[in-house]
């Protein structure tokens, strides 16, 4: 069988090709967790999440204070047992024990804008 393709054709194919592997890449991509400052004491992160956006499964070693820079509706499905809803209120600051963070967990936007927010993860709470 041979296959014909047109001037036009074979050069969008040539242009698309090489990038293919970078698009699927960066759609499954969990988002950036940016580093805003860390020492002994706190590590604070800024972490957007898109509309239907989840994060990979994980745990936190530390209590933390999340500030929803835009707020929204975060949904936490937890490995074990059912899910929790948040709705977070731009401007407000919120509190999740380590007890919360040491279950296994993946958060995800439920809600139709990106939510933003600032994490202040405390090292040395009691």
């Amino acid at each position: 069988m041979k296959i014909s393709l047109t001037p036009a054709a074979l050069a969008s194919a040539m242009v698309l090709i090489p990038f293919s592997p970078l698009i699927s890449q960066q759609a499954s991509q969990a988002p950036p967790r940016i580093l805003q400052f860390e020492n002994q004491d706190v590590k604070v992160w800024k972490t957007t999440l898109m509309p239907g956006g989840p994060l990979e499964m994980h745990t936190h070693e530390y209590p933390r204070v999340v500030i929803a820079l835009s707020g929204g509706t975060m949904k936490v499905v937890n490995e074990v047992g059912p899910p929790d809803v948040h709705e977070w209120e731009t401007g407000k600051a919120y509190w999740l024990s380590r007890e919360q963070g040491q279950k296994r967990h993946a958060d995800s936007n439920v809600g139709g804008k990106p939510m933003e927010v600032m994490v202040v993860e405390l090292k040395n709470a009691k």
